[in-house]
């Protein structure tokens, strides 16, 4: 029995609707770390941004070489859910695919060029909320 192809309406429900789970997994998680931990050092978001990665590499192989997970399974958790946890996990598993492609020179530009323009952006917008800019 096949299925019909989904609709743009039902990718983005089932997007939103895991974004909504991946953030208050992560909401939860942080606020049970930050009673645990020190908050000298952001463990939290260690901690969010290390489990992310851990289980986008996870379930790309299981989407992409062993194919149990469904397209629309695929969007929920790996769109949806992950990316409502944490983004941290998509910039280290399309880093690794740029590696895996023998683009090492992009890799590194990605690599480097996320965290410099990450934080120059943060600083940006801090300028900009201070009126300084």
């Amino acid at each position: 029995m096949t299925l019909p192809p989904m609709s743009e309406w039902v990718r983005t429900l089932l997007v939103g609707a895991g974004g909504f789970v991946g953030a208050a997994l992560r909401y939860a998680l942080g606020g049970l770390v930050s009673r645990v931990v020190s908050p000298e050092f952001p463990w939290a978001t260690l901690l969010v941004n290390v489990t992310g990665c851990f289980a986008i590499g996870l379930l790309a192989v299981l989407t992409e070489e062993r194919g149990p997970i469904a397209p629309a399974g695929r969007l929920f958790l790996m769109v949806g859910v992950l990316g409502g946890y944490t983004t941290f996990s998509t910039f280290g598993y399309e880093t690794l695919s740029l590696m895996r492609e023998g683009s090492q020179v992009l890799a590194a530009a990605n690599a480097v060029g996320q965290l410099l323009l990450g934080l120059a952006a943060v600083w940006a917008g801090i300028m900009v909320a201070r009126g300084v800019v």
